[in-house]
């Protein structure tokens, strides 16, 4: 995917909420304005991709608790140069949950969101640019989980079953209830 795919996967995505519409903007303006957006590197910031991955019957889906960051958020991670974004989230997803038989459920993008990354010991505070794939595990296995995580936990479609009250996060939450 070259940045022209990236931004037209953009340009159809029809936001949910104002918030959404902001970061739309705001991703297509930064697309243009930095050739190496997908570098982690620009201290400025960077795209990022994610997955809300559901389980096979589509009932449950994987949140993880997050080391560095001490919150609970979808799986994914940095593009490092690669401008397909969906392959970014596929390969985050297998990575971050032990479970190699990950597919999309579409092609398109299932949310965006912008949040800022707090400076730590290598890198000064920045944003992650971030689009989010629905992904689906094609297999009965289950999760293993890796060292970035504290936890991984598989959660219904019932908002007591959500260990955070991120906008987000809820946000992803309420657009998969809703399939």
């Amino acid at each position: 995917m070259s940045n022209f795919n990236l931004a037209q996967l953009l340009n159809q995505y029809f936001p949910k909420d104002q918030a959404e519409v902001d970061c739309k903007n705001r991703m297509l303006q930064f697309l243009l304005k930095h050739p190496d957006c997908f570098e982690r590197f620009l201290q400025v910031g960077h795209f990022t991709a994610s997955a809300w991955l559901i389980n096979r019957s589509g009932q449950k889906a994987l949140l993880m608790h997050h080391k560095k960051l001490n919150n609970w958020l979808q799986l994914g991670g940095h593009a490092d140069g690669d401008t397909d974004l969906l392959n970014v989230a596929i390969k985050e997803a297998i990575e971050e949950s032990g479970i190699d038989d990950i597919a999309p459920v579409q092609t398109t993008i299932f949310d965006i969101d912008i949040h800022t990354i707090p400076a730590n010991k290598k890198d000064p505070e920045h944003e992650h640019f971030d689009v989010r794939f629905l992904l689906r595990v094609q297999s009965g296995v289950d999760f293993l989980k890796n060292d970035e995580s504290n936890e991984l936990r598989w959660i219904d479609k019932s908002e007591a079953s959500l260990p955070t009250t991120e906008a987000s996060i809820l946000r992803m939450f309420h657009k998969w209830c809703s399939l």
